[in-house]
């Protein structure tokens, strides 16, 4: 009996100890696992980054010079065209509308009056001449009485002044006679219409030499906005021109808040343009108004358009055309050589930066840091923290000074 009741303390001294253990175990303070970033020194940005697109710088705009109608244009956008040499488009003069029947007859009362007028033209201009005869023989009569001593000198000037008069009278009459012929002759022209025989001969004539509208520079057809033939007013568009080769550039929208940090000058790199590589340019101009656009969320902005230079070698952006898709890097601040912490591990705690750094003895340790410029990845440190300091990323609001972690394994 002894014996059991020995091996029954032992088994129960056993278990107690084993479920102490287990106990202790379970509920013994574990570190916190968290993600680690390095602090570094190096090369450093601040750049604003937008959405933009292609255009051409001066795209041109043929347009029709006067009313006709438009022959099909059989340019294909991405056509290579040269100034003054390749015809983009032809035309030919508008044919002329049917008349009504009070539009004719207003018409034919228009040539009447004008053919009567005409006739009272031509009677002025007889009446003209024969006082131009008798005027003519009176100066003739007055100058022999005159070498004769019969008239005074006066009654001559009388009589050399009456002719001058009634020849300026004959040349108003002959003038009013053209006038009358033009007139007659634009009373006419209103009652030409397209199924005026006579007009076949004329029309078949300018159907020879249409006219012709060359390209107003070397480039390429950005785009046709008028191809098939039909009838178009003075000042139509009819196609649209530009140089994709030299004459690109790229414009984006900026935000006003990040237009005020952008100046012209600033070097941006211009990728997701589809190509190799990033491009090279540079802010060339940064418009001193903003307008308001909608956001894809519906959230009113003001935005400000700045134009961006190519500067590298334009065959490497030879396939890039007018109105493509484009992102832009602006540099606003950069510098060779700084101290860099991860952004991810800053935070604000009473109203200063803080980070937790990961202490030797495997605590983290609450810094007061000086931030200078931040991009959202890199933050500028000025003071609080040195090289190859470790620094938790994503700081957890359960984790406070002195509370231990781990690093979170990557696998």
């Amino acid at each position: 009996m002894a014996r059991k009741r020995q091996s029954r303390r032992v088994l129960t001294v056993v278990a107690a100890v084993i479920i102490g253990g287990a106990l202790a175990a379970a509920f013994w303070p574990k570190p916190m696992l968290v993600d680690i970033g390095q602090v570094a020194r190096g090369p450093m940005v601040v750049t604003v980054d937008e959405e933009a697109r292609t255009q051409v710088r001066d795209p041109y705009v043929v347009s029709t010079p006067i009313a006709g109608r438009l022959l099909r244009v059989s340019l294909e956008p991405g056509d290579y065209v040269e100034e003054g040499k390749t015809i983009v488009a032809q035309m030919l003069p508008t044919n002329p509308a049917a008349l009504d029947i009070r539009t004719r007859e207003q018409a034919n009362a228009a040539i009447a009056a004008a053919e009567a007028a005409l006739r009272v033209a031509e009677a002025d201009v007889n009446k003209a001449l024969a006082d131009r005869d008798l005027a003519e023989e009176d100066v003739k009569r007055a100058r022999a009485l005159f070498k004769q001593d019969t008239i005074s000198r006066a009654a001559l000037d009388r009589a050399e002044g009456t002719w001058k008069t009634v020849q300026a009278t004959v040349d108003t009459a002959r003038a009013a006679i053209s006038m009358r012929v033009a007139d007659l002759n634009n009373a006419k022209a209103r009652l030409i219409s397209f199924d005026d025989q006579s007009l076949y001969g004329v029309a078949q004539a300018a159907e020879v030499n249409p006219i012709s509208l060359p390209s107003p520079i070397t480039g390429r057809v950005l785009q046709v906005i008028q191809k098939s033939e039909t009838t178009l007013g003075a000042g139509t568009p009819i196609l649209e021109v530009g140089d994709t080769a030299s004459d690109l550039e790229v414009v984006v929208e900026l935000l006003s808040t990040d237009a005020v940090r952008v100046t012209v000058g600033d070097r941006v790199a211009i990728t997701n343009w589809g190509g190799e590589g990033d491009l090279a340019g540079v802010v060339d101009r940064i418009d001193p108004w903003g307008f308001t656009k909608h956001s894809a969320l519906g959230v009113e902005e003001q935005r400000v358009n700045a134009v961006i230079q190519f500067t590298g070698d334009p065959e490497s952006w030879g396939t890039l055309g007018h109105g493509f898709r484009v992102e832009t890097r602006i540099i606003v601040w950069e510098v060779e050589d700084t101290l860099i912490a991860p952004s991810s591990a800053l935070f604000r705690q009473d109203g200063k930066w803080k980070v937790f750094v990961a202490g030797a003895d495997g605590s983290a340790q609450l810094r007061d840091v000086r931030i200078g410029r931040n991009n959202g990845i890199e933050a500028q440190v000025l003071d609080g923290v040195d090289v190859g300091e470790a620094v938790v990323l994503y700081p957890s609001a359960g984790l406070s000074d002195g509370t231990k972690i781990a690093q979170r394994s990557m696998n």
